[in-house]
């Protein structure tokens, strides 16, 4: 075997491993949209139908269309993940190009910080969140679950947003500044718009990890009118049996904007945070 032969034997069996993983990856969400599209019957079929037959299409409307509180909590999660995402991009984008641009005392400590707070789960800072939120009255509240979101998306924006404000050339900022641009007019026109990239890799990641998020939704809201969808799946586990083909209609109809999001803008997503990875 030559040296060619032998190096196009390894690309296939690389191949071979990535399209097994990929299948493995994405079983469980196979499995997902075939239990939702399945009948009772099936749903405890043995040997299990990886096909269903007939088609449940009855599951989505019961589960989801024709379910008000489901309505409901998808109309909740999409108010509290836009609001996180905005309230994100305006605290991390000012804090980011202040780390990268300002000579501030303690500037290594803070970024260290922000780093040390990715290990937190949420789960430790949602008992104080609670406590805090009971006494200022936001508790059962948008503000507050956007507030307790924004606490766990903003490090990890601005570590995110801080490497694509040092790779922007200092000079433009000078230069608008000697053609009478203000300190922060010379940020909005000039600086942002070359981060681009990352203001949207930085918005995905706080709405995608806004809407699939359960501690905060579970911890701060008991009233229905409030709670997000991840909270709302709940009503499908029972305690006499679980509707598996229900729950599964409402969590493939709650993927889909995440599906639909990284189709839409992996471009963006994966360069963004190539990018900002190496750029220092």
């Amino acid at each position: 075997m030559n040296r060619g032969e032998s190096h196009h034997g390894r690309r296939y069996i690389w191949t071979l491993i990535g399209i097994v993983l990929v299948v493995v990856y994405l079983f469980p969400v196979f499995w997902m949209v075939s239990t939702s599209l399945k009948v009772d019957p099936d749903i405890y079929a043995n040997p299990p139908k990886l096909i269903p037959n007939p088609l449940g299409w009855e599951n989505y409307r019961e589960a989801v269309f024709d379910n008000p509180p489901v309505l409901k909590a998808i109309r909740s999660s999409l108010i509290i993940s836009v609001g996180t995402m905005v309230l994100t991009l305006l605290l991390a984008a000012p804090a980011a190009y202040a780390l990268a641009r300002l000579r501030l005392r303690g500037g290594a400590l803070v970024i260290l910080l922000l780093l040390v707070s990715q290990i937190l789960p949420g789960i430790v800072i949602a008992g104080p969140l609670f406590v805090l939120f009971s006494r200022i009255d936001l508790v059962n509240s948008y503000p507050g679950l956007i507030l307790a979101d924004v606490s766990i998306t903003l490090p990890f924006a601005v570590i995110i947003l801080r490497p694509f404000f040092l790779t922007v050339p200092m000079e433009l900022e000078a230069a608008a500044l000697v053609d009478g641009s203000t300190r922060f007019g010379a940020f909005w026109r000039i600086v942002l718009p070359l981060v681009r990239p990352g203001l949207i890799t930085v918005s995905v990641f706080a709405f995608l990890l806004t809407w699939g998020e359960f501690v905060f939704g579970l911890s701060l809201t008991t009233k229905e009118e409030v709670q997000p969808i991840t909270v709302a799946l709940n009503t499908f586990i029972g305690q006499y049996g679980t509707k598996w083909n229900l729950l599964m209609a409402v969590a493939t109809t709650v993927a889909i904007p995440i599906v639909a999001v990284f189709v839409g803008l992996q471009r963006f997503i994966v360069g963004g945070l190539t990018a900002g990875s190496i750029k220092e």
